[in-house]
């Protein structure tokens, strides 16, 4: 199918679902034609070594693809040890459960700036990554970390801040969020803007940073400081047909997530206009 170029699915088990587990979830992308399903541990990882095997298993046998969203509670650019601590503990936990899964990509919400500089506290972000990198390599995990782009002017997650981590450390990849981008300043929501950010992917990762592309995409309402919250595509101003137009014009290879409130009917939506340029 043409869509295999990208793979398109859903944050979390689809709206539609019967049952509230993951394993029904997956089943269910794949009764809707869809491609993957990011895993939400995004209130903490609650998932038994047990119950991952048994998700491995439904995703195998469905063909469905996995990544994992780690918990929200986390800020490597913490100055409190205990804080700092937890926060790698909490990544470390997504990254070992969703390995289990199946899951190589492993999306963060790497901190805030707070009272550092926007220097320290890409220093402290990476030393971070890299300590837990290090980690998964020493103990065979084949985790990918990818930072989010944010869309809170508070919080760490520029383009440029989640290229360079990217292009800095081994095991570390971008986690593109189209509305966080344009929420952050209002900007990045035409044609020309979506080439410009692929351009940026393409010069600070090459080839491999744009056909192992994660992406999150939905609608957003947004003021001055940023996101307020998600909508779903058609009530939002998101261009999205231009950031399709601009993903096939680079033969973006990868997955896009859906994060909007009604998850698969705008996945389902993206795809076919995806198809259909």
């Amino acid at each position: 199918m043409p869509s295999k170029d990208l793979l398109f699915g859903t944050a979390g088990i689809p709206r539609s679902t019967k049952g509230t587990g993951s394993v029904s979830g997956i089943k269910r992308i794949r009764e809707l034609g869809l491609d993957c399903m990011e895993l939400e541990f995004v209130q903490g990882v609650r998932m038994s070594e047990k119950g991952a095997k048994n998700v491995l298993e439904a995703a195998n046998n469905e063909e469905v693809a996995l990544s994992v969203h780690a918990p929200y509670y986390i800020n490597l650019n913490s100055c409190e040890e205990e804080k700092l601590k937890a926060s790698l503990e909490r990544i470390y936990n997504a990254a070992k459960i969703g390995n289990l899964c199946g899951a190589e990509s492993i999306v963060l919400h790497a901190g805030f700036y707070q009272k550092s500089t926007k220097k320290h506290t890409f220093e402290s972000i990476s030393k971070a990554l890299k300590e837990l990198t290090g980690q998964f390599r020493d103990e065979g995990i084949p985790a990918v970390l990818r930072p989010e782009t944010m869309g809170k002017r508070t919080q760490f997650g520029t383009l440029e801040e989640v290229l360079a981590l990217s292009a800095e450390i081994e095991g570390v990849m971008p986690c593109l969020d189209f509305c966080h981008l344009h929420a952050r300043e209002g900007k990045e929501n035409s044609y020309s803007e979506f080439m410009e950010i692929l351009s940026k992917v393409e010069e600070s990762l090459g080839k491999e940073g744009l056909s192992n592309m994660h992406m999150h995409v939905s609608g957003v309402e947004y003021g001055t400081s940023g996101e307020k919250r998600h909508l779903t595509l058609k009530e939002s101003d998101l261009n999205y047909p231009e950031l399709l137009k601009a993903l096939k014009e680079f033969k973006a290879r990868g997955r896009v997530i859906l994060e909007s409130p009604i998850l698969e009917e705008d996945a389902l939506m993206l795809r076919m206009l995806y198809n259909e340029i």
